[in-house]
């Protein structure tokens, strides 16, 4: 769908009389509600009510009526947050459906969107004209725009090109009295909050220094740039509720190589990512050897016994540039590596790529004897630092017997850890528990930080202030009152709640909240198949 301008109009708000009576889509059938109980992540939490606005109108009354009836909202995309950003006790925001529209000018290399419109929409239509937006979050396919600007979402070419961050260049927001409002980058003074020269040194100061994160309000960036859209982005929908995004778009490179390095051990491994680094490359894939096994019972052809293997992709203005860098890595690495295959075009690497892409599914398809958990899965650290963070994780994990499947983006210092406890075996949960624990601990140590890409959600809230001192903190929560006075919009996302506890209200095991069984089936092959984009109000209509 497209809007005949570029430009997106002004809505005007109303100052009528306060809405009381629930909106037209406000809806509260119990099986719809069971229906967004669930996101990709950990938790099961059902709603009071779910809203499927189809449009900023629809929105604006659902935004006045909560805020008068003091409903808290929960935003959400296609749900594939793994962070428990998506899910909550209030009523859930549907924005998947009503905001399909796009507006762009391929001369300015631009493309104004709704907030529904995925990754995978904006690149379908900027290939026939030689552009791309350059982040590529795996999950594209269904990721929508307000989600990947609520998270600051990134992905494996963030190594180059950065999080979705660096590309938007304005959003539309709703706040939460009704009102619209565009932000732009560059436009300074617009912001609800603001920071003072003293509060600038203490973020200076407490801030890790990581290639990439997704922890909390971008206080370090804001005292940058004073971009009141550097606040908002990456906010989870804790601030406004994002309706339409402008997109910068860039030239999609002509020419690429890349290969496949396989080592016999993670330090070599860890070794090996600084050089790779500074070769300027695309993307730097890390998969460990559990994954690796993982894979290989999906199809892959891989050889057995290697400790892990990196992706490595160049993005060059010439295949001779392209081949010559691959090239340069595989011999600047010749005594550390035992596994080489190497791509000289498009079509030899998305070959490679296509292991890369059986992560996510491979894991959501294990058995409940070895069910995979994202509870440990978004730790960044200094890339000087990759080594030891998969040493520790990985000694953490034998104290506690959880098998772990270790992947992600090596060349930002960035992995994920996806955990695999037996969830028929008694104590899984206090293992987890201990996992986190110690995980947090090590990012801690580290100078890392919980979320490199994925954001803080729920999951995550009570250990930021472990990272980033009580100072800090209350900075952020300065941020909160001054967008949300009410605290209405995802309560409990980034600042904790008062009953926070990272394990409450799993999803698996004998305490999770029951729904009806043929909707719980629905929703655990949505996460096997990674069918995001399929409607949960089809889900909860069809026949039992």
């Amino acid at each position: 769908m497209t809007r005949a301008s570029g430009r997106v109009k002004e809505i005007a708000v109303s100052s009528g009389s306060p809405v009381t009576t629930p909106p037209p889509a406000l809806l509260t059938d119990p099986r719809l509600r069971a229906a967004y109980t669930e996101g990709a992540g950990i938790y099961r939490i059902v709603p009071s009510g779910v809203a499927i606005p189809r449009g900023v109108e629809e929105l604006q009354q659902l935004v006045r009526w909560a805020a008068v009836s003091r409903t808290p909202l929960v935003p959400r995309g296609a749900g594939s947050g793994m962070q428990g950003g998506n899910v909550g006790r209030g009523v859930i925001v549907d924005l998947s459906q009503g905001f399909g529209w796009m507006a762009p000018d391929w001369r300015k290399r631009t493309v104004w969107v709704g907030a529904s419109v995925t990754w995978a929409q904006v690149n379908e239509a900027a290939r026939p004209f030689g552009l791309r937006l350059p982040p590529d979050p795996s999950s594209g396919a269904f990721a929508t725009s307000g989600g990947m600007v609520a998270t600051n979402a990134a992905g494996p070419r963030s190594v180059r090109w950065g999080s979705v961050r660096n590309w938007v260049e304005a959003v539309e927001i709703i706040q939460t009295d009704g009102a619209t409002r565009r932000v732009e980058r560059g436009v300074h003074g617009t912001g609800h909050w603001h920071l003072e020269p003293a509060a600038r040194d203490l973020v200076r100061e407490r801030f890790p220094r990581t290639r990439k994160s997704s922890s909390g309000y971008a206080l370090d960036r804001y005292a940058e740039t004073s971009d009141e859209l550097d606040l908002l982005v990456g906010s989870e929908g804790t601030l406004a509720l994002v309706t339409a995004v402008e997109w910068r778009l860039d030239p999609t490179p002509p020419d690429v190589g890349g290969a496949v390095l396989g080592f016999g051990s993670l330090e070599a491994l860890a070794e090996s990512v600084p050089y790779l680094v500074a070769l300027n490359p695309s993307a730097v894939e890390l998969l460990d050897a559990t994954f690796l096994g993982l894979v290989r019972e999906a199809g892959a052809d891989l050889p057995a016994g290697l400790a892990g293997l990196l992706l490595v992709e160049f993005e060059r203005d010439t295949g001779v540039a392209a081949r010559g860098v691959a090239g340069d890595a595989v011999r600047g690495l010749k005594s550390l590596t035992t596994y080489v295959e190497t791509a000289v075009d498009r079509a030899g690497l998305e070959k490679l790529w296509a292991v890369r892409r059986l992560a996510s599914p491979a894991l959501a398809r294990r058995a409940e004897t070895q069910r995979s958990l994202q509870i440990i899965e978004d730790g960044c650290v200094p890339l000087e630092q990759l080594g030891a963070y998969i040493r520790g994780i990985r000694a953490a994990a034998d104290r506690h017997g959880i098998v772990v499947a270790i992947f992600g983006h090596a060349g930002d210092g960035h992995v994920h850890v996806n955990a695999l406890p037996d969830t028929t075996r008694s104590g899984w949960k206090e293992g987890l528990g201990a996992l986190f624990e110690e995980a947090t601990d090590l990012l801690v140590q580290l100078r890392g930080v919980p979320s490199g890409e994925h954001g803080v959600g729920r999951l995550r809230a009570g250990v930021l202030e472990r990272f980033y001192g009580p100072e800090v903190m209350a900075l952020f929560r300065d941020v909160k009152r001054a967008y949300d006075p009410q605290g209405l919009l995802n309560p409990g996302v980034i600042l904790p709640a008062t009953d926070w506890s990272p394990l409450k209200d799993l999803k698996v095991g004998p305490e999770a909240t029951p729904i009806p069984d043929d909707i719980a089936g629905r929703l655990r092959d949505t996460e096997r198949n990674a069918a995001w984009s399929v409607s949960k109000l089809d889900l909860a209509t069809s026949d039992p």
